[in-house]
């Protein structure tokens, strides 16, 4: 009799102790769970969607061609033109779709035949054709460098095209340049033929730089397109910084924040004085003729000069210079005779030339000429960055 009674308090025990955990009051019966809802979707058709679209006419030639796939894989792609030539292609590693993987011809009609299979195991096939554009106009773009490049911390990139660009924001999209450190920059228009992308800051030592100017076959706006694309890489080297003072008549030189020499100098005389401001380097010469005819001075006038200088470094598109000058090195390092450009002993100026490059800075202060413009030479830096990345507009 004692075991049952254990038996039936422990049976009680556990009664209640479920009652006191279940959420239904006392004497309502508890509902049964309901079943889990299936997370494996229903099997369905392929869906193809293609850009551009089935019959369409004036199709840019330089934009990609592309097959979107849902609920399915892509199969089989062939886009082929009139002649039965297939353009390359490349289907996505997920099988989710499929990208033409070269230009189009202009003026041509493309056939596109699309094979996919659905979750639901069937195949699904699709044809489309579509014509290219014919350009009323087409134009080719430059860039002030060369592949496999070094260029100074002060590198712009100048994209020149042949012709006007009606739709500059366009002509930006097909244009990208990228950086290894990734570094912030943007484009600013000088008319309707130049495009400059700058960084907001100099760029970093060893930054290694891609452009690709895809512009081929982009609509560029009224009927122009671009004519072919451009590629280069470059490397930006040791940070190159020179800067001539007018009132001590020397010029420093910094490498990497680091001066390593001081040399003397000669800046603009009186009624020529040197623009003051940042200039970035253009190009360098061995043999190099100075012409005054080339700002507007013919050289057999009052104050005019035609005169061969050893080494001479482009800073301006009005004629400065830092050069050699023989004949002034009594002046250099005491007074400013020069006709604007910075004089330098012959052994003093190959040894500046030997160091930098093109798109090192040079900095003129207290020279008591102008500001130096914007817009003369590669002098981009004089515009501050609130300025220079005003919104492109066409």
């Amino acid at each position: 009799m004692v075991r049952r009674r254990v038996l039936g308090l422990v049976a009680a025990g556990v009664v209640g102790l479920t009652a006191a955990c279940s959420a239904a009051p006392a004497g309502e019966p508890v509902a049964s769970k309901a079943a889990a809802p299936s997370s494996v979707p229903a099997p369905k058709p392929a869906s193809v969607d293609v850009t551009p679209a089935d019959g369409a006419d004036g199709v840019a030639p330089g934009e990609p061609v592309t097959v979107a796939v849902r609920d399915g894989k892509v199969g089989e792609v062939r886009l082929t033109g009139a002649d039965g030539r297939q353009v390359e292609g490349r289907a996505k590693p997920d099988g989710s779709g499929w990208e033409s993987a070269e230009p189009l011809g202009y003026g041509k009609k493309y056939t596109l035949a699309v094979a996919a299979t659905g979750t639901d195991g069937k195949p699904v096939s699709s044809q489309r054709s579509f014509t290219t554009a014919r350009a009323a106009r087409q134009v080719a773009v430059s860039v002030n460098a060369q592949d496999g490049d070094t260029v100074g911390v002060g590198m712009p990139l100048i994209f020149t095209f042949t012709g006007n660009v009606p739709d500059r924001a366009a002509a930006e999209r097909a244009i990208k340049v990228t950086a290894e450190p990734a570094t912030e920059g943007a484009f600013h228009w000088f008319g309707d033929k130049q495009a400059v992308w700058r960084p907001k800051e100099y760029w970093k030592s060893g930054t290694k730089v891609t452009v690709d100017a895809a512009i081929y076959g982009r609509n560029l706006g009224k009927g122009t397109f671009g004519q072919e694309d451009k590629r280069l890489g470059l490397k930006v080297g040791d940070k190159v910084v020179a800067v001539a003072d007018g009132q001590t008549h020397q010029l420093t030189v910094s490498v990497n924040d680091k001066e390593v020499k001081t040399v003397p100098v000669s800046l603009g005389k009186p009624g020529h004085t040197t623009p003051a401001g940042t200039y970035t380097v253009m190009s360098e010469h061995v043999g190099f003729t100075m012409d005054s005819g080339t700002y507007g001075v013919p050289a057999n006038s009052p104050g005019g000069y035609k005169t061969w200088v050893q080494y001479a470094v482009r800073m301006s598109y009005s004629g400065i210079f830092y050069h050699s000058a023989p004949w002034s090195v009594g002046d250099q390092g005491k007074r400013n005779v020069s006709h604007g450009c910075l004089n330098l002993s012959t052994e003093n100026t190959k040894w500046l030339m030997d160091l930098s490059r093109p798109g090192d800075l040079i900095t003129v202060q207290n020279s008591g000429g102008p500001a130096l413009e914007p817009t003369d030479g590669w002098s981009y830096w004089q515009l501050p960055w609130d300025q220079w990345k005003t919104p492109t507009t066409n």
